[in-house]
């Protein structure tokens, strides 16, 4: 079918049907034609192509969804299809699809520059911000539209996350009502991504409060992976006072941790309970399955795509902070239900 096909049944001209199907703003067209050229359509089943829509409209209607990491992490990140769903479906009523594009080095002059100034896209969700990232400043001065999945106090950003502190301190005092006192750490990723860094903070305050100290030996840093899991849970089971219970700030790491527990020849959560973070759907299948964080991934995605449009669209201008709320996912992981 062609944009003529539906003129002709409707009665219009082509450049009726463009303005319709393509929803051309400040164009003065009787209601009555536009549904007579959207009835046309559907019956014919036709649906402009997307080169036509974006000349139409002068926009790409492509939202980026970047992420912060390497293509390989990306790829295994359990994470992310939800995250993307829910983006997808906030941006599904606009027309609009979302493209993936993972940035290795945000601290490189072109760690934007490409997917931006090809007017491949039309506005940012930006997952996994980082502290030293240099060029998203030059971004949000050009008030190109900009939604963080996570926060960054460096720039007046609107952001759609969760309270990492707070989660990860939960999931901590989770540990010590449960009688553990050699409580360890293991990062979701270094310290330059800000969620990997409130979660620290969360697990230093839960500490504190509960008068038991911190020491840096007792924590190891994982790097969005399983076999960074492995590793840091390694290190950490050799030390002389080994930790009686870990809290992993996410589920995919934690996988590697449970697996060296078991390699040393040790029980989760008899010898060592474990805590994740994020509740993707394998962490009810782990073994045993794992107590964790849940997080709302789908309305983050849902809410970041949301405010994006918005923004777009020029119905909000000042920055926005939506925070989401979390809970505590109790399985056999921890040993809640021996302990309690």
């Amino acid at each position: 079918m062609t944009s003529q096909e539906v003129a002709r049944r409707a009665g219009v001209s082509r450049t009726t049907v463009s303005f319709v199907l393509n929803d051309v703003p400040n164009v003065q067209i009787p209601q009555e034609t536009r549904q007579r050229v959207l009835q046309a359509a559907q019956e014919l089943n036709y649906y402009p192509d997307a080169a036509a829509r974006s000349l139409a409209s002068r926009k790409a209607q492509t939202i980026g969804l970047v992420l912060c990491q390497t293509r390989e992490r990306v790829y295994a990140d359990a994470f992310l299809p939800e995250v993307i769903a829910g983006i997808g479906d906030a941006i599904e009523e606009f027309n609009f699809r979302v493209l993936i594009q993972p940035v290795e080095d945000v601290t490189q002059p072109d760690a934007y520059s490409r997917i931006v100034g090809e007017k491949r896209i039309d506005g940012i969700v930006l997952s996994g911000p980082r502290s030293d990232d240099r060029q998203l400043g030059k971004l949000v001065r050009d008030g190109f539209p900009i939604v963080l999945l996570g926060q960054l106090d460096s720039y007046p950003v609107s952001c759609v996350d969760i309270d990492n502190v707070a989660s990860a301190k939960m999931a901590v005092e989770h540990l010590i009502r449960l009688g553990h006192r050699c409580i360890g750490m293991i990062t979701n990723a270094a310290l330059l991504y800000t969620a990997s860094a409130d979660r620290l903070k969360g697990y230093r305050l839960a500490l504190d409060e509960a008068g038991l100290p911190f020491e840096e030996r007792m924590v190891g840093y994982g790097d969005f992976t399983s076999h960074g899991g492995y590793t840091a849970m390694t290190s950490l089971l050799k030390a002389p006072d080994q930790p009686t219970a870990v809290f992993v700030a996410s589920d995919v790491v934690a996988f590697g941790a449970l697996a060296a527990v078991k390699e040393h020849g040790l029980r989760v959560p008899e010898d060592v309970a474990l805590v994740g973070f994020d509740d993707i759907p394998l962490s009810s299948y782990a073994d045993p399955p794992l107590t964790t964080v849940h997080l709302p991934a789908y309305d983050l995605g849902y809410g970041a795509g949301e405010v994006v449009m918005q923004i777009i669209d020029g119905k909000t201008a000042e920055p926005r902070q939506i925070l989401l709320s979390t809970r505590l996912t109790l399985r056999e992981s921890c040993g809640h239900h021996r302990r309690q």
